[in-house]
């Protein structure tokens, strides 16, 4: 997989099959960030559903596919699609990252390698951040305008998208980390009108306004609609 005012809640998501289902008891979700499970978790298991991450439903083995895509919800329809064949159970999968104006969208899809891959997740971010910082060098603060953008699709075993939705909230980018909580570019993404970065927010604060929060609630929502 790899912003001001928030702006209402960006959905944009395919037309989904005129079909009822029952809906699922499980979903597993294809990450092994166990915070992005939670956000999701937030929203589903009102619904009756038990959210588990594929680590924890023992599917630690399976290859991770190519994220061949250029948009957010290619990725995020690639891979529900190939991990839900693989694991023969419904799948959750969601392609995320940050655009900055001033960057002609960059990172994009490519926000979680766009320093490279080498080295764990702590590493990564910090390198990430560090070249974030670094291409704005000398951006004045009213032209660093930014989103995060989250796309997820539910696929079923067979491979049948049953949802996909969009979230995405508004931002600008500072130079200064701010806040221990959250990950990737959280302590430099700052909501203009809270006055504080994303990682400076407990996390029902940031779950409220968040892209992968809003995406999470619209899943809910179509999921529920079709059962």
């Amino acid at each position: 997989m790899r912003s001001g005012e928030p702006a209402a809640p960006s959905h944009a998501f395919l037309a989904q099959p005129d079909l009822r289902m029952q809906l699922p008891t499980r979903i597993l979700v294809a990450t092994s960030n166990p915070k992005k499970v939670d956000e999701i978790r937030g929203a589903l298991e009102p619904l009756g559903i038990e959210v588990v991450s594929l680590a924890d439903a023992g599917h630690t083995g399976i290859p991770e596919p190519d994220e061949t895509e250029r948009t957010f919800a290619g990725n995020a329809r690639l891979k529900a699609i190939a991990y839900a064949k693989a694991t023969g159970h419904t799948v959750l999968a969601d392609d995320s990252g940050l655009e900055v104006d001033a960057l002609g969208g960059e990172p994009g899809v490519d926000s979680a390698i766009w320093a490279g891959t080498e080295g764990d997740r702590a590493a990564r971010d910090a390198r990430n951040n560090a070249k974030l910082v670094a291409a704005l060098r000398g951006v004045p603060a009213h032209a660093r305008a930014a989103r995060f953008v989250c796309t997820m699709c539910v696929a079923s075993p067979d491979g049948t998208v049953l949802a996909e939705s969009r979230g995405s909230v508004e931002g600008s980018i500072v130079d200064e980390p701010r806040g221990a909580n959250g990950f990737g570019y959280d302590p430099h993404f700052l909501v203009r009108t809270l006055g504080r970065t994303t990682a400076e927010l407990q996390p029902h604060e940031k779950n409220a306004i968040s892209h992968r929060g809003q995406a999470s609630r619209e899943i809910a929502r179509l999921l529920a609609g079709r059962a």
